[in-house]
């Protein structure tokens, strides 16, 4: 089995959602941790697991931030974090699925994630790294992250569906 650590300093975590139906707001998550392991060098037959803390997320508004930590939304006090960890990981090519269960405030579902294999390189350092660009959709409301509100006009204020996108590094483990 091989292990390799997702190298945090090369790799970035986020995620859009619509604002008023007509733009969307992004933001990520500063602090995460997520570990692939695999049958051999090549990746094959990998699973993965991943976290990020809630308290790291970061929008550039500091009053939205807080209202997202808050109950309202992911309540980090009582669900510090949220995770993800692979059931099934379908490779064809660079092209992989990974099937698995996404956790945030308690309420476990299953997600599809989608990841475009970049292929492995050694770095200046002598480090093997691989790289994934990974995507996936998920639905707030099938979290608990229920919160909404209507404008006078009755636009809905944020949409439902979330876009999860992250450019990964992961370091081959000796």
């Amino acid at each position: 089995m091989t292990t390799w650590k997702i190298d945090t300093m090369h790799s970035e975590v986020g995620f859009k959602v619509r604002h008023m139906m007509i733009s969307n707001v992004s933001g990520s998550f500063a602090s995460f941790d997520a570990t692939l392991n695999a049958a051999d060098e090549n990746l094959a037959d990998a699973s993965f697991d991943f976290s990020a803390a809630i308290d790291s997320i970061q929008t550039g508004v500091a009053d939205r931030d807080g209202h997202l930590k808050s109950g309202d939304f992911f309540d980090a006090a009582a669900h510090p974090t949220l995770s993800f960890k692979s059931t099934e990981v379908i490779q064809h090519g660079g092209e992989w699925k990974i099937n698995g269960d996404m956790t945030i405030k308690g309420v476990t579902h299953p997600l599809t994630l989608t990841a475009e294999f970049a292929g492995i390189a050694v770095d200046p350092y002598g480090q093997t790294k691989a790289g994934l660009t990974i995507t996936g959709k998920i639905k707030r409301s099938d979290f608990g992250l229920t919160w909404s509100a209507v404008t006078e006009a009755g636009n809905v204020v944020l949409g439902d569906e979330i876009t999860l996108m992250s450019e990964a590094q992961f370091v081959k483990q000796a």
